[in-house]
């Protein structure tokens, strides 16, 4: 994404008045697994603006929450490593 169109990403969010009420999501994942709870571990960042306006929008187009994206990114991230030191990157 270029630099223009996230800089025009965040000055849209930054119009944007927050909802009076955040939409409900359902407490459990669509395999049925709970988002919260025992034998899972938050694993959490801080970032600039420029990339949470990246992370939204990915968000959107997806269509997953904040656990299902990082998720995504990770499977993705250690099978290119994985694939790399296989072929002796």
């Amino acid at each position: 994404m270029s630099a223009s169109k996230k800089m025009a990403v965040l000055e849209a969010l930054d119009r944007t008045e927050a909802p009076a009420q955040p939409p409900s999501r359902p407490s459990r994942t669509a395999t049925g697994k709970p988002k919260t709870g025992p034998g899972l571990k938050h694993i959490g960042g801080y970032f600039d603006k420029e990339d949470v306006a990246t992370f939204a929008l990915l968000k959107a187009w997806l269509e997953l929450d904040n656990s299902e994206l990082i998720k995504r990114a990770i499977d993705d991230l250690y099978a290119k490593e994985q694939a790399r030191r296989s072929f002796g990157g």
